[in-house]
């Protein structure tokens, strides 16, 4: 067998074979360095992801107010009872809601019993006062013959006495007249103060005892709000806060605070304040009874605010986006306070010369470069 012979041309065409084979191998052929030309340059800068508009925050006057709940009640009632006992109600004038004036009559009882107990009681009166007339003027003729000795001293003290018993006995009618001209008084069940009924017991026929409810009444008609607040907050409320309450209904009422309870529920650790409303039980917004909300209105306070829009909330924080160099966004997770209108106070996170992101923030990713449109 002849040995393969290889002349120094043919390993030269081998090598490069093997050479350019492994270039296609390792993707340093033509077709890479093609691709390698129309891939971006490593320095330079990013495309804008979209084009917001910027505000700086702002310094405002915003109102401080304290949330509250609580029930809307009676500012007072009055129990309406009858004090004649053993009379059937003849005639019941007010209604549930019925608006009344002081003095008004509520319902009427029978009182046929009662004057002819009225005329007996005249009687009995004038026939004590004859009686006492006669022994008035025996005991005077025996005074006027004691200087005489006609009649003796013991005579004369016993028409004198007489003439005492009769006078007693004529007050002791005047006083039965007085008590059954009070029954007859009673028989008409008036209103002690003006107000609105809230309540009726009263019922046509009926023989209610002595002190047997008949009518609740709002006295005036006024309202208060009863709220309840906690024992850390009490001491920013004072007598004269004024106060806006928003019924269960949506109807707004405003108040003004009268008292502040002096003691706090050992239970819940809130103590109720007393809200005169500015509105009656006759108003058709709220009523006694209703739960409603409310804030009593603190004063003003100076705070750092950004538009509403440029607040993001993702689970659960909230965030701003403030503009850095190059139009480089960095995400700033804030803590928020009051909203007043499209503003909202900044109560830390964000410095007071930041420029923030207000339209399309929502859209933005901490590290995006955006273009900036006109500033709010």
């Amino acid at each position: 067998m002849k040995k393969l012979q290889l002349t120094p041309l043919t390993l030269a065409t081998a090598l490069c074979l093997a050479l350019g084979g492994l270039g296609l191998f390792l993707g340093f052929g033509p077709a890479s360095h093609a691709q390698d030309a129309n891939a971006p340059q490593s320095g330079a800068a990013p495309k804008p992801s979209m084009t917001v508009t910027t505000a700086k925050p702002s310094q405002a006057s915003l109102p401080l107010a304290l949330a509250a709940n609580g029930n809307i009640a009676a500012w007072q009632e009055a129990s309406v009872a009858s004090e004649s006992g053993g009379l059937k109600l003849q005639e019941v004038r007010a209604n549930v809601g019925d608006a009344v004036k002081a003095g008004q009559v509520l319902a009427v009882f029978a009182s046929d019993t009662v004057q002819a107990d009225v005329a007996l009681a005249k009687a009995n009166l004038a026939e004590a006062q004859a009686q006492a007339a006669d022994a008035a003027a025996n005991a005077e003729r025996a005074r006027s013959l004691q200087a005489s000795g006609a009649l003796s001293a013991q005579q004369i003290n016993q028409y004198s006495t007489t003439d005492l018993s009769a006078k007693a006995r004529v007050q002791s009618a005047e006083a039965a007249l007085l008590q059954q001209n009070l029954r007859l008084k009673h028989a008409l069940v008036l209103a002690p103060d003006s107000g609105i009924i809230s309540a009726r017991g009263a019922t046509v026929g009926a023989v209610p005892g002595a002190g047997t409810e008949l009518f609740r009444l709002i006295r005036q008609g006024r309202l208060e709000w009863r709220a309840e607040v906690t024992a850390t907050e009490l001491g920013r409320v004072k007598v004269g806060t004024p106060v806006q309450v928003v019924s269960a209904s949506g109807s707004k009422v405003a108040g003004r605070v009268r008292m502040v309870a002096p003691t706090v529920d050992v239970q819940s650790r809130a103590a109720l304040v007393y809200v005169d409303l500015k509105t009656t039980s006759a108003d058709s917004g709220v009523k006694a009874g209703m739960f409603a909300r409310g804030e009593f209105a603190l004063g003003n306070s100076n705070a750092l605010t950004v538009p509403q829009e440029a607040v993001v909330v993702r689970d659960g924080f909230s965030y701003v986006f403030a503009i850095g160099a190059a139009n480089k966004v960095a995400q700033h997770k804030v803590e928020v306070g009051r909203r007043v209108g499209t503003q909202v106070e900044i109560l830390k996170g964000l410095a007071a010369d930041a420029t923030v992101a207000v339209t399309g923030a929502g859209f933005l990713n901490d590290g995006d470069t955006v273009r900036l449109g006109s500033a709010k």
